[in-house]
């Protein structure tokens, strides 16, 4: 599951880098605006070929003889439209203000299954605990591994050597590393975890293997930074791709079991909402990702200086 949906992951980066450039614009003018139409056809086209599919599912997933009628789906579709002026609101103000509404929501929902699990007793009070204190390291390595789309462009975009003789990597095509890196190293990181057997590591531990690697993409950056800036100022092509990869190692060392652990840790009764928070604190490590970005580029552009200072505080 995890290697499909990066997939597309793969391929959308070039697609967008040639249709902001070949298509819609030029190298000197990309058009970014029209792309975004892009993702909608993609989007219709995975709907469709669900559609013409569905019967290999064989019932699978459909919704319980009481829960069937349109009246559910008339629930969705009004609670979509209405979620819509809400969403642009929270976007429009900014992300410092999202930022204050995202935490307070986490708080409520925080105390909300902290009480049920006090509620279920002891065992599942620990449970919730745990599951609480591993959202706020997923808030933390998604602040930090949502760089690659952000202040991470930038850095390749101004700082990375990307000159193979005549022809030039284009930035945009940076995107696709994770994906390969995912696709390729997913049935490696597999199979270790099955031939450890009773060694598999604990889901604590591998988020903390999670954090580990991502803190290690940042100690090579910061090397790259320091000590391989050439003369004109850049660093070798390898380094950031290596970053990408040894990010990607972390990302599926923690975001593959999230959702199961949420299954495994949440009060019964609450599962929905635990799920929610794994998500929620997954929205806010990526808006303080993009906080982050904006101190690390600076006001005049990312270069070699602020981007050491940046990433080091």
């Amino acid at each position: 599951f995890y290697m499909g949906i990066n997939l597309g992951a793969m391929i959308s980066p070039v697609l967008t880098q040639l249709l902001a450039e070949k298509v819609f614009g030029t190298d000197a003018m990309p058009s970014y605006k029209m792309v975004f139409m892009a993702s909608g056809v993609g989007m219709l086209i995975s709907l469709v070929w669900f559609w013409i599919g569905r019967a290999q599912l064989k019932g699978i997933g459909a919704p319980a003889p009481n829960a069937q009628g349109i009246g559910r789906v008339l629930m969705v579709l009004v609670g979509c439209v209405l979620a819509i002026p809400v969403v642009y609101f929270l976007l429009a103000v900014g992300a410092d203000v999202l930022q204050i509404v995202l935490t307070v929501l986490f708080v409520g929902l925080s105390v909300m299954l902290l009480v049920e699990g006090i509620r279920e007793g002891k065992v599942q009070r620990d449970k919730v605990i745990a599951m609480l204190i591993i959202f706020a390291f997923n808030v933390l390595f998604w602040m930090f591994f949502e760089q690659a789309g952000s202040s991470f462009t930038f850095l390749a975009d101004n700082i990375v050597d990307r000159s193979f003789g005549d022809w030039t990597f284009p930035t945009a095509w940076f995107q696709s590393v994770n994906s390969i890196a995912i696709i390729t190293l997913a049935p490696v990181i597999a199979w270790i975890w099955v031939k450890a057997g009773r060694f598999n590591p604990s889901i604590p531990r591998k988020f903390g293997l999670g954090l580990l690697f991502n803190g290690l993409a940042f100690l090579l950056l910061m090397f790259a930074l320091s000590s391989l800036v050439n003369d004109a100022g850049k660093v070798p092509f390898w380094t950031l791709f290596m970053v990408y990869v040894i990010q990607s190692v972390g990302e599926l060392c923690l975001s593959p079991i999230g959702l199961s652990m949420v299954t495994k840790l949440a009060p019964v009764r609450l599962v929905g909402f635990g799920m929610g928070g794994w998500f929620l604190s997954t929205g806010i490590g990526n808006n303080l990702s993009g906080i982050f970005a904006g101190h690390v580029s600076g006001s005049e552009g990312m270069s070699v200086s602020s981007a050491l200072s940046g990433y080091t505080f």
